[in-house]
């Protein structure tokens, strides 16, 4: 029992300086630049062309 106890220790020793062998470097983070997509700004609202037209119409027809 004596022996068996001593391979557990050596076992676990074994393996605990495997893992910190196999945990590599550090490498810092890459970070990926932020995309900022500025809109055009249009001179008319969209909301406004459709009654306009609609007059337009309205008005050639009378």
């Amino acid at each position: 029992m004596k022996y068996a106890t001593s391979a557990a220790a050596a076992a676990l020793a074994v393996s605990m300086a495997a893992t910190t062998a196999q945990a590599g470097n550090y490498e810092p983070p890459m970070v990926e630049p932020e995309i900022i997509v500025e809109e055009a700004s249009s001179s008319s609202s969209p909301g406004l062309v459709i009654p306009l037209l609609l007059l337009v119409v309205l008005a050639a027809t009378l």
